[in-house]
């Protein structure tokens, strides 16, 4: 196997079960040495247990190395102390997979907003707060590799979970912007859509369907976005042994201006829509330029 992880540090938040603990059994496998992060909750954030100390267990009884840590997400000094303790067994950090969340699933018009800040709280700010505490450590060893956790609801949409989906879809937002700003400094950033068999789909899919998305089939993905040759902002969709890379791509468009611009826009919404010759902006600023362009031509 080339890919391997001899000598490298990886944290895996959430991975007390599920994707998290398939995720760092197959670090440790390829040789990494792996903090092993879950506050131990189920899907609604409630209740307390020892997963992450379950799964470090395993990970020693395959003669792998790893510690486990209970760390809350949402809150920062837990996090910094997470980071810190890693830095004081090991002395580095070298991947970071921000794969904690929970579900408050429902529809929007019977959402408290307590639930939808929680969501985000959880999946959006607790990514942020793991990324911020290794970003200065990851900047002065002039390596990282971040993996983000998506989801195809954030990306694609999906009935009951807009809290879910918004949190989701910010993670790309953030990824695109740090993995331009970490490019310098040997960081790359990239994001995972999953889709897998674990307590967060329990009673979403049928019990066919389940059995054909073991945690496992995803992890390779993972692996490969926390490589040394990994890609750098690349949104990349995982599930049953499927691999697909998702993109947020602009049309060719058109150029409308005057009183009757808005009927312009109806009139050739079509022709905006014609996704032939669509491209991948590397940057926010693409859209301006590609806009100026038709003025000019």
């Amino acid at each position: 196997m080339s890919i391997r992880f001899d000598g490298r540090v990886v944290i895996v938040t959430g991975a007390g079960g599920g994707l998290g603990r398939a995720h760092a059994l197959a670090f440790a496998a390829r040789g990494a040495k792996v903090v092993v992060n879950d506050l131990g909750t189920a899907r609604d954030g409630s209740g307390s247990t020892d997963a992450a100390a379950n799964v470090v267990a395993e990970i020693h009884a395959l003669g792998g190395e790893a510690i486990s840590n209970r760390a809350n997400v949402t809150d920062v000094a837990e996090v910094q102390a997470m980071v810190e303790t890693a830095m004081t067994r090991w002395g580095r950090v070298d991947v970071l997979v921000n794969n904690a969340g929970i579900l408050r699933d429902k529809t929007f018009a019977k959402m408290d907003l307590k639930d939808f800040r929680l969501v985000v709280d959880v999946h959006l700010m607790g990514s942020i707060n793991a990324t911020k505490a290794v970003w200065d450590i990851m900047r002065g060893q002039n390596y990282g590799r971040i993996v983000m956790t998506t989801s195809s609801s954030g990306l694609y949409g999906n009935f009951g979970q807009a809290n879910y989906s918004a949190a989701k879809l910010a993670l790309v937002g953030a990824m695109q912007t740090l993995g331009i700003e970490g490019d310098r400094y040997g960081i790359r950033v990239n994001s995972l859509a999953p889709t897998a068999a674990t307590r967060m789909t329990a009673d979403v899919m049928d019990e066919g369907t389940l059995g054909r998305l073991a945690p496992e089939l995803v992890s390779p993905a993972v692996l490969f976005l926390a490589s040394e040759n990994a890609p750098n902002r690349c949104i990349l969709a995982a599930g049953a042994g499927g691999f697909e890379v998702a993109n947020i791509t602009l049309t060719r468009g058109i150029y409308a201006v005057g009183d009757d611009a808005a009927e312009q826009i109806e009139a050739k919404f079509a022709a905006m829509e014609d996704r032939t010759g669509e491209q991948v902006p590397q940057s926010g600023s693409v859209q301006a330029e590609v806009e100026l362009a038709k003025r000019c031509s």
